[in-house]
């Protein structure tokens, strides 16, 4: 029985990437890039900026971030992005002060700091790059 299943595991995974290869379909986000290539094989994308942030596809979503982020550290004793949106920096910078939910704990309880689970922000915020989507889009933003 545990062969059989298996068996039939291994087939439908080749099925499936067969029926993806032949549609065309890119079966990884790696595209032609070998694994034995390492980071050399892919094509580093140029970190999109954009003046005034980018537009949010729908309510509550976290705010995009308009501007590379390659060279700020996130750890557990600090944090770079607090040098520019933390609440004493913010004005100065002329950036977006983190939200008023960043200072409250499980309990919705109100914190003097950023609460340690709004600490790394990439988790939520994410980097945009200059680059054309995997996959066609048919996807309209609600208003």
């Amino acid at each position: 029985m545990k062969k059989m299943i298996q068996v039939l595991t291994v087939g439908m995974f080749v099925s499936i990437f067969s029926v993806a290869a032949s549609a065309g379909i890119q079966p990884s986000l790696r595209g032609d890039n070998p694994l034995d290539k390492g980071e050399q094989g892919i094509a580093v994308k140029k970190p999109l900026t954009v003046k005034g942030g980018i537009e949010r596809s729908f309510k509550k979503q976290p705010p995009m971030i308009p501007h590379g982020i390659e060279k700020d550290r996130i750890t557990l004793k600090g944090n770079t992005c607090m040098k520019c949106h933390s609440a004493e920096n913010a004005k100065k910078e002329k950036a977006p002060e983190i939200g008023e939910s960043h200072y409250l704990d499980r309990d919705g309880n109100k914190l003097a700091k950023p609460s340690s689970r709004r600490w790394f922000c990439n988790q939520c915020h994410a980097p945009q790059v200059d680059a054309q989507p995997l996959v066609e889009l048919d996807y309209q933003p609600q208003k």
